[in-house]
């Protein structure tokens, strides 16, 4: 059993050191990746870094405290951080706002990780962008993991729990925490964007002219996102449902014979 075990655990790392290198080498030039280097106030950039800090600090905690009695549970962290790390990857064009849209992946996360580990995946996922691939910032890190990584996480986890609590299949409660993720996190980050550049204009109006310019990319992918965490969540189901089982995703009494 720890042969078998430490075997699966090689394969999980080999595969994300390998899908984190092929986006590194092979990502195109983004135009405005999250929030963009040096775009908030130096204040606001030290505001959202202190919300942000605690969340990733539980985060740590959380890592350790379930891989004592988990020997597999870094191995998968990694692997769904590189997938985070990849879809968050892939630019979309917003034309109404002269900038880039992209998917979160998030909602992945947040259910099977839970939203604290799930807030430290996109920390590591937007750090290594803002550093390597120009995507978003090092003075606006803290904003961008407040905005997908607490808010996205959160809004993904407590969807997936409420939807689940009322008895909807996982099929369901997937597509709608995928879909509250990705819209969670853009809302959030059209917060960030006019609170920060407003100067003296009034913050609503100007946070419903951002909002308004995202929406013809945001709503279509959050659509997207709430398909791929339905699929990932169904075939979680289908092929490793006691890893579903293992991170408090499904109850025993749900895995099939």
């Amino acid at each position: 059993m720890n042969l078998r075990l430490k075997i699966q655990d090689s394969k999980l790392k080999n595969l994300s050191l390998f899908t984190i290198a092929f986006s590194l080498f092979t990502a195109n030039n983004a135009h405005a990746m999250h929030l963009a280097e040096g775009i908030l106030p130096l204040t606001w950039s030290l505001i959202w870094y202190a919300i942000a800090i605690p969340f990733v600090l539980y985060g740590i905690w959380r890592i350790k405290v379930i891989s004592k009695h988990d020997l597999s549970f870094k191995p998968l962290v990694g692997l769904l951080a590189a997938v985070v790390f990849i879809i968050s990857c892939m630019p979309v064009p917003v034309p109404t706002a002269g900038t880039c849209s992209h998917p979160t992946g998030i909602g992945i996360t947040a259910v099977i990780l839970g939203p604290a580990i799930s807030a430290l995946v996109a920390a590591v996922a937007l750090f290594i962008q803002a550093l390597f691939l120009a995507h978003g910032g090092i003075s606006t890190l803290g904003a961008n993991i407040v905005s997908m990584g607490v808010m996205g996480s959160l809004a993904g986890y407590i969807t997936f729990k409420l939807f689940r609590s009322i008895r909807m299949n996982l099929m369901i409660s997937g597509f709608f925490a995928g879909l509250f993720a990705d819209w969670a996190t853009y809302l959030m980050t059209s917060v960030e964007l006019a609170a920060g550049i407003r100067g003296e204009a009034p913050f609503l109006p100007l946070l419903t002219q951002i909002i308004i310019a995202f929406a013809p990319t945001q709503i279509p992918l959050g659509i997207l996102e709430g398909a791929m965490t339905a699929g990932v969540v169904m075939l979680l189901y289908k092929k490793r449902p006691d890893l579903l089982v293992k991170m408090m995703v499904i109850r025993p009494s749900e895995v099939k014979a």
